[in-house]
């Protein structure tokens, strides 16, 4: 059943044409990504789609009655509004049922009661609880509940954003690289959610492994053309090669063909007869084949790096804390020469502090941090990004250097430089303002290389980046001699990259892993990591306000409690879920004895089965104490 038709769709940013003629169909169930290269409108695409930006032609019609979620790059919520009122301030059949029968409880209108649980059980809203706990606590939200919007993070916006989407439990999902904002454990967690769901999905997204997993079907735009590929990334990446060799062998041809009809048409007199104007016509033909530029150009980093020591960075039990929060607790270690490490830990357990202490940003509580005399630090960070806004791309890079010495002893001009960074000449003259978030990010990059740092750290670089521009940037850090420190939540890229992983644990402590983050996914230390206790157990009530407090926490009362109102009908409510989850539970356990030799479903299978069995314990205990009241 076709979900989505685009039809002829056109859009121009300026006098910049960003697309023309785009048509494509999403079925019902489908999985769908979008990969352009950076500029060429794939975010406006998205807009465009949810009607929060016109076309300049085209059509767009989605099924009717579709319900359809759009998860964008930048949140906008009201910030009188608390985490909880945003994430449940959706408007799907079964959400509505919840909220309702929520106030009806809360006002004691037994009327409005007797509606809103007959709404719960047509609507089938009694697990929907148990699936919004579920999606709150993976992403790391369950604390942040009763917080004001407004003092929220901008990684903090993006998942309650991204959860508010999801709970929501749209026809169609629409997504902007969901994975930005995001820790790797989070990642993983989507994947499986979005790969086992019937959910239709649109994304843009640059995780590579994430496309892998998720994506059913690719959507290129290449030089203003759109390509369909029906299967995986990998698929998606032979078809592409194969595309390409065929494109390169018939624009040759094509050329040859040109000027042989070329030199006719030159001899030809003035006045010609019929029978040679197919020729004629079909010389046009000709010549818009053999006039296809094609892009093969690359971005070329050949940087010259600056002399590295002896000595480069020792760090001596150095310790760091915030109040009580340990960020450090001791922590020495040499870095070497070529030492190439990946930082992994999940949000708030110290990895940004511990960048800044190595390029002298922050300092430590104890210890001692000795910096080589020939360090050269490269510090590429989403804070540092401040490209002035009325500055055209080649001024900021003429701000740094007019002439820049790469290897070899070769120097290039500023222009020159943006050529190589895949900057024309009509963009080198666009203002800052122009370019879009992946286009200012490469142009960042830019200004960090430059430099000739031979200690580079790289703070989520590959946010926004194309994958063009990502396979690049992977092939100069390969050569790169210097050190490399990397945050990353793009697997591929660490997996291609990193010796070695920092992995942040928590409570300051940090463990040197020998391997690349897919060694360490697999290892028995990813396995027996703590969890944090949100992980391991549902919270109670996720709709309230009111601070969370578990029921076994409660202090033993000496007398019998009288049941109340309220408790009655939670106590009628348990009954049903625990039902119905012991049902989940027996079909995972099928599901489970027969998924064969799929890790991936495996794995999923068994997250599912582990959660279900925690919220039974957890509903079981708060069953045996109401039942004790009635």
């Amino acid at each position: 059943m076709n979900f989505l038709s685009v039809e002829n769709l056109s859009k121009y940013y300026g006098e910049k044409l960003l697309f023309k003629d785009l048509s494509f169909g999403i079925d019902q169930g489908e999985r769908v990504a979008l990969i352009a290269k950076n500029g060429t409108g794939k975010t406006t695409l998205l807009r465009i789609l949810c009607e929060l930006e016109p076309s300049d032609g085209g059509n767009v019609v989605f099924r009717k009655d579709l319900r359809i979620s759009f998860l964008q790059q930048e949140q906008h919520f009201d910030k009188s509004l608390t985490a909880s009122q945003v994430i449940f301030h959706g408007n799907s059949p079964a959400l509505v049922a919840l909220k309702n029968y929520e106030e009806a409880i809360a006002s004691g209108n037994e009327n409005d009661l007797s509606d809103a649980l007959e709404a719960m059980d047509r609507e089938k809203a009694w697990d929907i609880e148990v699936k919004a706990s579920t999606i709150i606590t993976n992403l790391n939200l369950d604390k942040i509940l009763t917080q004001s919007v407004a003092t929220l993070s901008g990684g903090q916006l993006k998942r309650l954003a991204l959860a508010q989407v999801l709970i929501d439990e749209p026809d169609f999902l629409i997504l902007d690289e969901p994975t930005n904002h995001l820790d790797l454990e989070m990642i993983e967690w989507l994947e499986g959610y979005l790969s086992s769901s019937k959910l239709t999905i649109f994304m843009v997204s640059h995780d590579r492994y994430f496309l892998e997993k998720v994506c059913s079907e690719i959507i290129e735009i290449d030089e203003g053309q759109l390509y369909k590929y029906k299967g995986s990334y990998a698929y998606f990446l032979g078809k592409k090669a194969e595309r390409e060799e065929n494109m390169v062998a018939s624009t040759v041809k094509a050329k040859n063909l040109m000027r042989r009809e070329l030199e006719w048409i030159r001899k030809q007199p003035k006045a010609r007869g019929t029978k040679a104007k197919y020729r004629v016509d079909a010389f046009e033909g000709i010549k818009e084949d053999a006039s296809k530029k094609l892009n093969t150009s690359k971005v070329e980093l050949e940087m010259k790096m600056e002399r590295l020591g002896s000595k480069i960075i020792e760090l001596h039990n150095i310790s760091k804390a915030f109040d009580e929060k340990k960020m450090l607790d001791k922590f020495s270690y040499h870095f070497k020469r070529k030492d190439r490490v990946g930082i992994v830990g999940r949000n708030g357990v110290g990895k940004s502090t511990f960048l800044n202490m190595l390029t002298g940003t922050d300092v430590p509580d104890s210890g001692k941090i000795v910096v080589g005399e020939t360090i050269v630090f490269g510090y590429y960070n989403q804070k540092g990004m401040n490209l002035k806004e009325d500055m055209r791309a080649i001024e900021v890079i003429k701000e740094i250097a007019e002439v820049i010495p790469m290897a070899g002893g070769k120097k290039l001009t500023a222009s020159q430089l943006l050529e190589k960074f895949l900057f024309t000449g009509d963009m080198q003259y666009s203002y800052v303002s122009k370019l879009s978030g992946g286009e200012r990010k490469r142009l960042y990059l830019c200004t960090i290389l430059i430099k000739n740092p031979n200690f580079l750290i790289l703070d989520e670089p590959t946010n926004d980046l194309d994958i063009q521009t990502l396979n690049v940037l992977e092939e100069f850090l390969e050569e790169f001699e210097g050190c490399l420190v990397l945050v990353s939540h793009d697997r591929f890229f660490m997996d291609k990259l990193v010796d070695h992983m920092f992995v942040f644990q928590g409570e300051g402590h940090i463990k040197d892993f020998p391997g690349n983050y897919t060694d360490y996914r697999e290892s028995d230390l990813y396995k027996n990591r703590n969890l944090p206790p949100a992980e391991q157990m549902p919270e109670k009530k996720i709709l309230s306000d009111a601070p969370v407090t578990p029921v076994a926490a409660a202090a033993p009362s000496t007398e019998k409690k009288k049941i109340s109102y309220k408790e009655k009908l939670e106590y009628e409510k348990l009954e049903g879920e625990l039902e119905a989850l012991e049902k989940k539970k027996s079909e995972l356990e099928t599901e489970l004895s027969n998924v064969g030799s799929d890790h991936s479903k495996l794995m999923n299978i068994t997250e599912q089965l582990g959660k279900v069995v925690a919220d039974i314990d957890f509903k079981t205990e708060r069953w045996i104490i109401l039942s004790e009241l009635v």
